[in-house]
């Protein structure tokens, strides 16, 4: 467990400290190492906060799959892959920061699941409340992270950086480093035999971004996730055919209830292979021509920038060691993740990883020794092989009581049950509602017991 020092030890040693990312984790970030008195520099590849909400309506310079021209570099044009229609799939209320609500703002989106701009706007609101654009370089993005060598006492990490308008290569030095850089960019793709050579069109939803490109055609979706049926739904008005292909033909009754009211909307089972001749064959032996084939299977974690020595890899996405998610047992505290665990409530959670990590940093807290961290990942590691959890989900959390504890590494609040409740809630109605449940929904208790606790009491600004 993580312990408290001594007195002498824990007065403020201040470090200067690398953010790499001005997105959700990198802002709060930001925000709670200078609250403990680091020294901050956030590097932002783009030209404001937001990270993967700062919407990229131009992708003509991206891939259509995401995939790289340079051999061994994983580097994108294109950050965000938020589509022009996303709306958020959880109420407004459960994901503000803990001392600054999501509230509904006149003049601007006021629904509880607004679309994409309104959350942008947020943490611009937020980056403003707080001050925190004045530690931000814009239009800078981190090249290389590495260990530098001569020092062998203490830890520092050199950063090379390029300025995305001039050119100009920067080299520094810093205590510290926070890769905060986002899980939704690099995607994620299966493979499928005859992929390769199938000459018909082939897009990754990270480059999605509007219908109209895919009018009148035959499209095969690939995932049943939420985007992929958000993305469906959306095409059914443009596409002349849409076929659904998913890992599992036990689907919710609110994606029945919208197949059955499109009968332009298909469901399929997982591609058993693509022919030359435009076919997309299903493992039931069913096919369809098809003139374009658009992933909606998710997104890799990539770091291309960072050179540990292989002590800290990406193996079928699971990015280890770290300890809790948050930090590599052998170069910790001097490097950390924040914004790695997937399928929870985000902002409070990056809150507590950006607490810890600025309050580890400073010396009030401090970490196991590396042999017992190492030690709890490995046993973590053995519990979800054990649960019979898929590697590349190792970080998906989806569980309360893990957020709980991890809060209280920092001391930082519990989750609120009405917050757990309102999430739940929303997921459930979802479930049985796909098309209607960001607009109709039965939980306006709990929504009054939330607007009456103390997360929206007393708000000044």
């Amino acid at each position: 467990m993580v312990s408290v020092t001594s007195s002498e030890a824990s007065r403020n040693r201040s470090k200067k400290v690398c953010v790499i990312g001005a997105g959700p984790s990198g802002l709060v970030s930001a925000r709670e190492l200078r609250k403990e008195g680091h020294k901050v520099v956030v590097m932002e590849q783009n030209d404001d906060v937001g990270g993967q909400w700062l919407y990229q309506p131009n992708v003509e310079e991206e891939d259509p799959l995401g995939r790289s021209n340079v051999p061994m570099n994983d580097e994108l044009k294109v950050h965000s892959s938020i589509y022009s229609s996303l709306r958020l799939t959880s109420p407004r209320e459960i994901m503000g920061y803990s001392d600054f609500p999501f509230l509904a703002k006149k003049g601007r989106d006021m629904r509880r699941f607004p679309g994409h701009k309104e959350l942008w706007l947020y943490l611009k609101d937020f980056s403003e409340a707080f001050g925190l654009r004045e530690m931000i370089r814009f239009n800078v993005r981190v090249e290389f992270v590495g260990e530098e060598e001569k020092n062998e006492d203490v830890r520092r990490w050199i950063v090379k950086s390029r300025e995305e308008l001039s050119g100009k290569v920067m080299e520094e030095i810093f205590d510290a480093v926070v890769v905060a850089t986002g899980h939704y960019s690099h995607p994620r793709l299966p493979s499928i035999k005859g992929m390769d050579s199938w000459k018909r069109k082939q897009v990754h939803s990270h480059v999605y971004r509007v219908p109209d490109p895919f009018r009148n055609e035959v499209v095969v979706v690939v995932g049943n996730s939420m985007s992929g049926q958000d993305i469906s739904i959306e095409l059914v008005e443009v596409a002349k055919e849409v076929h659904l292909s998913a890992k599992s033909l036990d689907i919710t009754s609110g994606l029945s209830k919208v197949i059955s009211k499109h009968s332009n909307l298909h469901l399929h089972p997982q591609i058993e292979c693509l022919k030359d001749d435009g076919r997309v064959i299903f493992v039931d032996g069913s096919w369809v021509v098809a003139d374009t084939i658009l992933y909606c299977t998710g997104y890799s974690y990539k770091f291309p920038f960072l050179e540990s020595k292989g002590r800290v890899e990406v193996d079928d996405d699971r990015v280890g060691p770290l300890f809790e998610h948050t930090f590599p047992p052998c170069l910790s505290p001097s490097l950390s993740f924040v914004g790695i665990p997937r399928k929870l409530i985000g902002f409070p959670f990056f809150e507590a990883q950006a607490k810890w990590i600025a309050q580890v940093l400073s010396g009030k807290l401090s970490l196991p020794s590396s042999d017992q961290m190492l030690q709890s990942v490995a046993d973590f590691y053995r519990s979800r092989d054990l649960a019979g959890v898929p590697k590349h989900n190792t970080h998906d959390i989806a569980d309360f009581t893990y957020c709980d504890k991890y809060a209280d590494y920092v001391g930082f609040p519990h989750l609120e049950e009405w917050r757990k409740l309102l999430c739940l809630s929303a997921l459930n109605n979802s479930q049985e509602n796909l098309e209607t449940y960001r607009d109709s929904w039965d939980d306006h208790e709990l929504l009054q017991e939330a607007m009456q606790s103390s997360h929206f009491a007393n708000i000044n600004f």
